[in-house]
């Protein structure tokens, strides 16, 4: 089920963990066309699917191999046709000046698209993400909330919203 909140949110609720997969590759569909840069952060508890996410994410992008939560590596970086992918979990993080101390900024910096996961932890510090994902369990599975907070995220969003193959 997908609902559109306002032009720049979208609310869905998934059933499992390929449901969690098959949304992103279907992000994947749209965030690979996209030109510019992209930032996306990953919010909810322990278990609730954000590396999930990623990993269908990372396969719809043609990534083949093993997606490990980067729990205790921080950062795994993957090099795919449309560039640098980042994806980091700062759970272990426990004071956000450590992101400037590793020269997380450069990771930024250098990656087509960038996943966050536990982007709380990395407060003060972090720029403003182009979608912002809330992931958080139901009855059901999970209800997803995505927030776009950028032009670039708000043309993604829209163009995931209009997408049939999503409602």
């Amino acid at each position: 089920m997908t609902s559109c909140l306002d032009n720049s949110s979208i609310a869905l609720e998934l059933n499992g963990e390929q449901a969690m997969i098959d949304f992103g590759q279907r992000l994947s569909t749209i965030v690979g066309r996209n030109t510019d840069p992209i930032l996306v952060m990953l919010s909810g508890d322990l278990g609730a699917g954000k590396t999930t996410l990623c990993r269908g994410l990372l396969m719809g992008l043609g990534y083949k191999g093993p997606v490990k939560s980067p729990t205790y590596t921080l950062i795994e970086v993957y090099d795919l046709s449309l560039g640098k992918v980042l994806h980091a979990d700062l759970y272990r993080l426990v004071d956000p000046e450590e992101l400037e101390h590793m020269g997380f900024a450069d990771y930024l910096e250098g990656s087509k698209l960038s996943l966050i996961e536990w982007p709380e932890n990395g407060s003060g510090y972090l720029p403003k993400p182009d979608i912002m994902i809330k992931i958080n369990l139901s009855k059901a599975g999970r209800y997803v909330t995505l927030a776009s907070e950028s032009l670039c995220g708000k043309s993604i969003l829209e163009e995931f919203s209009s997408e049939k193959s999503f409602s």
